[in-house]
C-alpha cells in the first residue's frame, strides 16, 4: 500500500498520459463522460458518476470492424483492430463489474471477438471507491459495493489530504512508480467513505481486508431476508418514493413470471427510446452494417467500391430488434422486449455464460436517471418479488 497527495497523483496521471491514451471524467457540455485527455486538468474532479459507463473504451458505440474494397482483382478487407495502449482513470465499481461481465460474452467463450480483446489486453484500469452513494444507486443490493477493488488493475481510496493506493494486479503494479511514492505512514487521517478518524496506516490496512469485506457483503446479501436492510442502504428520491430496501434478485423465481400481466401494464409506460440500454455497463446488443465510403481516403475523390463494415449499439426494445428477412419480428409486442430486458439482466445472461448467481445489473442506477417516463428497475424487482412472495403463500 502506498499512499500519495493530490499533487502527486496528478503528476503520475500526467505522466502517464505522456506515455499513453489517458481516459478520464471530463465535464463535456455540462455532463460528466468518460472521455480522452492530454492532462490531468481537463479531469472533473469531485465527480460522483459519469453519464455513460466506462464500457464504451472496449465496446465503442460505433466501431468500424473493417474496409472492403471492390475490384476487378477481386475483393480485399482489411481489418482495423485498436492499436495503442490507454489507461481509464476514476473507474467506479460498479462499473468496473461490468467490464467483468461483458468479459463472460466477448472473452470468455468462443468465438473470441478480437475487437473487444485487443482493447481489454491493452487498457488498464484505475478505480476511485465511492465516497457516496447516489440517491439511485443499489450496487450493494445486487452484490456489488461502493469500494470494491476486485475488477480494477489499480484501486484508489481518498482519505483526507491524499489517497491510499492499492494495486491489485500485476498489470496496476507496472503502472504504479517503483520507490517514488511513501508507504502509509502513521498520521491521523479520516478515511472518506467511512467517516471515522484513522490513521492513514490503518486505512492502508482497511484497504487491504476490502475484498474480504465486500465477499463476506455479497454472501450477507444473498442469504438474507429478502426486506432486509443493505449495509450501505439504497436511499431513493422524494420523487421515486421508493423503500430504502431492494430485494435480492436471486430471491425472485424469475421463469414463473414470464407470462405475468405486470410486463403489460409497465409497458404501457415504456416510449422504447432505448436510452436505458445505452447508459447500461452490460447492455451489449449490437447490429452490424456495411456502408459505402463517399471518399477514397488516398485522393478524396467520390468512393468506387469502397465500403465499411460498422458495428454500432442496439436495443432489445428497438421495436425492430432482431427482425428477420420478411419483416417478422420474434418480439412484436412492447411488452415482450420489455420483460426480455429484466429477464436478461437477471436470469438469461447469467444462465447463458455460466455466471451463476451473478446479478448482470450492476447497480449503477443509471437507467433510473435517464428514463423520461419511470420506468423503474428497482420498482421492477419490489414488484416481481411482491408476486413471488404471494405466489408462494397460495
Amino acid at each position: 500500500m502506498n499512499f500519495i497527495t493530490q499533487a502527486q497523483l496528478t503528476a503520475w496521471l500526467d505522466g502517464l498520459a505522456r506515455q499513453r491514451m489517458l481516459i478520464a471524467p471530463r465535464q463535456v457540455a455540462s455532463v460528466i463522460l468518460y472521455q480522452p485527455v492530454e492532462s490531468s486538468q481537463e479531469i472533473a474532479w469531485g465527480f460522483t458518476r459519469p453519464v455513460m459507463s466506462v464500457k464504451e473504451a472496449f465496446f465503442p458505440p460505433t466501431e468500424r470492424l473493417l474496409t472492403i474494397q471492390k475490384s476487378d482483382g477481386g475483393i480485399e478487407l482489411n481489418e482495423t483492430l485498436f492499436e495503442g495502449q490507454q489507461v481509464v482513470f476514476g473507474v467506479r465499481p460498479c462499473d468496473a463489474r461490468g467490464v467483468k461481465i461483458l468479459d463472460a460474452l466477448f472473452l470468455d467463450k468462443e468465438p473470441v471477438d478480437p475487437y473487444y480483446a485487443r482493447r481489454r489486453a491493452n487498457t488498464a484500469l484505475i478505480g476511485l471507491a465511492c465516497k457516496e452513494m447516489r440517491p439511485t444507486c443499489f450496487c450493494t443490493s445486487v452484490g456489488g459495493a461502493p469500494d470494491e477493488a476486485g475488477d480494477m488493475d489499480v484501486m484508489l481510496y481518498e482519505v483526507d489530504g491524499g489517497y491510499i493506493v492499492e494495486a491489485v494486479t500485476e498489470k496496476g503494479r507496472l503502472l504504479i512508480p517503483g520507490g517514488e511514492w511513501q508507504t502509509c505512514p502513521e498520521r491521523s487521517r479520516r478515511v472518506a467513505d467511512g467517516g471515522l478518524a484513522l490513521s492513514v496506516a490503518e486505512g492502508s490496512q482497511m484497504a487491504d481486508s476490502r475484498s474480504q469485506m465486500a465477499k463476506g457483503e455479497r454472501q450477507a446479501a444473498s442469504s438474507a431476508a429478502p426486506n432486509s436492510q443493505p449495509a450501505i442502504g439504497h436511499q431513493p428520491s422524494a420523487i421515486r418514493n421508493l423503500p430504502s430496501s431492494i430485494p435480492n434478485p436471486q430471491s425472485i423465481s424469475w421463469p414463473a413470471h414470464f407470462d405475468d400481466e405486470y410486463w403489460a401494464r409497465m409497458s404501457e409506460r415504456c416510449l422504447s427510446c432505448r436510452a436505458c440500454a445505452y447508459v447500461c455497463p452490460t447492455c451489449r446488443c449490437f447490429i452490424v452494417r456495411d456502408e459505402i465510403l463517399p471518399f477514397e481516403a488516398a485522393t478524396g475523390k467520390p468512393g468506387n467500391g469502397q465500403f465499411e463494415r460498422i458495428r454500432c449499439w442496439d436495443s432489445c426494445e428497438g421495436e425492430n430488434y432482431r427482425r428477420t428477412a420478411g419483416g417478422h419480428r420474434p418480439r412484436a409486442e412492447k411488452s415482450e422486449r420489455l420483460r426480455n430486458r429484466f429477464f436478461c439482466k437477471f436470469y438469461y445472461y447469467a444462465e447463458q455464460y455460466g455466471l451463476g448467481q451473478t446479478s448482470v445489473c450492476t447497480g449503477c442506477g443509471r437507467c433510473v436517471d435517464v428514463c423520461p417516463v419511470n420506468v423503474d428497475i428497482t420498482e421492477v424487482l419490489m414488484e416481481v418479488h411482491k408476486e413471488t412472495s404471494r405466489q408462494g403463500n397460495k
